[in-house]
């Protein structure tokens, strides 16, 4: 499909974002004070944008059947 992207940078991407989730109160981080999986899904995307040239969408799993995708809209 074209679509190409190097896992390590990925990877140093989203290790900020996880040692400030990780273990934590999601409402007491700033921004995440209503964490609902659409919040989180939008509050990552404007995390991993500027890292993350052509990302295209971010999808949050609560379980294998529940999930919230978004696209930066």
């Amino acid at each position: 499909m074209g679509w190409l992207y190097d896992h390590a940078q990925i990877g140093e991407a989203t290790r900020e974002i996880v040692e400030r989730l990780d273990h934590r109160y999601l409402n007491e981080i700033e921004g995440l004070q209503n964490p609902t999986f659409e919040n989180l899904s939008m509050w990552l995307w404007k995390q991993l944008a500027p890292k993350c040239p052509g990302l295209c969408e971010i999808t949050v799993h609560e379980t294998a059947a529940v999930r919230c995708s978004y696209r930066g809209k």
